[in-house]
């Protein structure tokens, strides 16, 4: 009997999905602590992929740019009291990672006087709009750089501040892109996620493209980040504040 129960163990573990060791080879990231788990379907917002029990959400593409420039945008997320509530300073260096069209790029450009903007993203169509824009209003503090789903691609120690806006959640690989993102940050730089408040179940916003607090804390913990606090002045969207030591 002990032999057909070895062959049969076997049989599971090549039938089972994807472990975390799969995924990391074929990334070259080191080991990490949690697997990501193939759910064998998606749901209609996801992309059948678990990560810490959450099922990573589609990515709204290119096509959708006219959708993250909607002129209702200001009122429905109060972009202005997000930009305050970072306390952006001339000088700092700054991240704006799955930056899409820029629609927060310029205006923190505009005042970081002495500073610059890192605008990432990892596909070409949005970074080629933002390059038109840049011509077209003279703004030269902002760098535009191509990520992959599993790297963005920046330098080490380079940020003070690190801003995801409705882009997390859409992640591929959301462990090997928040270890970038932290190796990218300074010693005490800030990691600052705004995300739909998954908490709110009467939010129009598709389920998957929501984080609650509780969540957003865990995954930030899993690459060693400190949750510093959350400004809860925007109308419908956390803003969470973590620490790189």
């Amino acid at each position: 009997m002990g032999w057909i129960m070895m062959v049969m163990l076997s049989l599971l573990l090549w039938m089972a999905p994807p472990t975390w060791a799969d995924t990391v080879a074929s990334v070259g990231f080191e080991k990490a602590p949690i697997a990501y788990e193939s759910l064998g379907y998606a749901s209609d917002d996801g992309i059948g992929k678990r990560y810490l029990g959450r099922e990573i959400a589609n990515v709204i593409g290119h096509r959708g740019a006219y959708w993250l420039e909607r002129s209702s945008r200001a009122l429905e997320e109060r972009p202005d009291l997000l930009i305050k509530a970072l306390d952006l300073k001339p000088e700092m260096v700054v991240g704006d990672i799955g930056a899409g069209t820029g629609y927060f790029s310029a205006p923190m450009a505009r005042r970081l006087d002495e500073g610059r903007v890192y605008a990432v993203d990892i596909q070409p169509e949005m970074l080629a709009l933002m390059e038109r824009y840049k011509a077209e209003s003279g703004i030269e503090n902002v760098e535009l750089v191509l990520s992959t789903e599993s790297d963005p691609k920046l330098p080490e120690s380079v940020l003070d501040l690190a801003l995801m806006v409705d882009a997390y959640h859409e992640f591929e690989y959301p462990y090997e892109m928040m270890q970038g993102i932290v190796t990218a940050l300074k010693p005490g730089g800030l990691a600052v996620l705004a995300e739909y408040r998954g908490e709110d179940r009467l939010s129009t916003i598709k389920p998957h493209h929501k984080m609650s607090q509780r969540q957003a804390k865990k995954e930030m913990a899993a690459v060693g980040l400190d949750w510093v606090k959350t400004n809860e002045s925007l109308p419908e969207q956390h803003l969470m504040f973590f620490q790189k030591p």
